[in-house]
């Protein structure tokens, strides 16, 4: 898929990272192919074996494949981003969202009519199937009401002023390239260290509420314990965004009360396995704040990116 662009100051383009998703790549593209605004669509497949780049070959026009093990959350976007340079805007999106309607990407761009703009988040819905819980964190981390952010509003919102998703979120090309770039360095969250980076040189990040995705995960404990250790990682190394924007911890309270009053006293059966995960969440981020102190081998058993361990990149920056 690669549709032409006929307004040269509003091309798009957008980049879908794919590894062994092959039905939920049929989907998303499925919905791209909905959308009423023109973009150049590129995947860039990290050997998947399940057919996943054979689909992307026979329904994308710009496709490429890397070594599994090259696959870096901020480098491998940023190499994209740099062979396809001149764009206007780069929206990103991951091989397990999908877009809730054909105006999605339409309503993406709005906000940066604004030329301060620099990001723009789009509302996450989970999937029909997601749990109860995953349910809540859809719905508490992206909200109905859109909003632009500025450093001004960091008093109010703490961490969640630099909070994006490259699950859906559009960048202006020229911010991205004013803060760098994405990251190669870090062990994910390359969203919200661009986002922090360009709210810090005076821009601002934006929050589209209506236009929506799909995306979710109906994680397991393990899972879960394994997702937040790579978060306390990450906000271990780049302590410069807390030190900007506050920490997670009163966001954190805030979330648990926020499930439980969700789950409600009809799933009461509920509460337990909530206030575990939660209790486990917090512990697997502070030990990845700590994970100096640990063994490589010890960091792959309790992280869910295994393979950064093995890059350059896992040295203290």
């Amino acid at each position: 898929m690669s549709v032409s662009i006929d307004t040269p100051q509003r091309r798009i383009a957008c980049i879908v990272p794919t590894y062994n998703g092959r039905d939920d790549l049929a989907r998303l593209l499925d919905s791209l192919d909905k959308q009423s605004t023109k973009f150049d669509l590129y995947v860039v497949d990290s050997s998947s074996v399940d057919g996943t780049f054979e689909l992307a070959l026979r329904r994308v026009t710009n496709v490429i494949t890397i070594p599994s093990r090259e696959f870096n959350h901020g480098g491998t976007r940023q190499m994209m981003v740099n062979q396809n340079p001149g764009y206007e805007f780069y929206v990103f999106l991951t091989q397990d969202a999908y877009l809730e309607d054909s105006r999605a990407i339409e309503r993406l761009i709005v906000p940066f009519v604004d030329e301060q703009v620099g990001a723009v988040c789009g509302r996450q819905l989970p999937h029909i199937d997601a749990s109860p819980l995953a349910q809540h964190a859809r719905f508490f981390n992206y909200p109905t009401n859109s909003k632009i952010k500025s450093l001004d509003d960091v008093a109010e919102l703490g961490l969640k002023t630099p909070f994006v998703s490259n699950s859906f979120t559009a960048y202006r090309g020229s911010a991205l390239q004013e803060v760098g770039g994405f990251p190669k360095h870090v062990i994910l969250s390359e969203d919200m260290f661009v986002a922090a980076k360009m709210l810090l040189n005076g821009w601002k990040i934006a929050y589209s509420g209506n236009a929506r995705c799909r995306h979710s995960h109906n994680y397991t404990i393990k899972e879960e314990f394994c997702r937040y250790f790579d978060q306390g990682v990450f906000h271990g190394r780049e302590a410069w965004i807390s030190e900007h924007f506050g920490g997670a911890g009163g966001e954190g309270l805030r979330y648990v009360r926020s499930e439980l009053k969700f789950l409600g006293i009809s799933r009461l059966h509920l509460w337990p396995s909530a206030i575990l995960r939660n209790a486990c969440k917090l512990l697997a981020f502070k030990l990845g704040q700590k994970e100096q102190h640990m063994s490589i081998g010890l960091k792959k058993k309790l992280g869910m990116y295994k393979g950064y361990w093995n890059s350059s990149y896992a040295e203290k920056h």
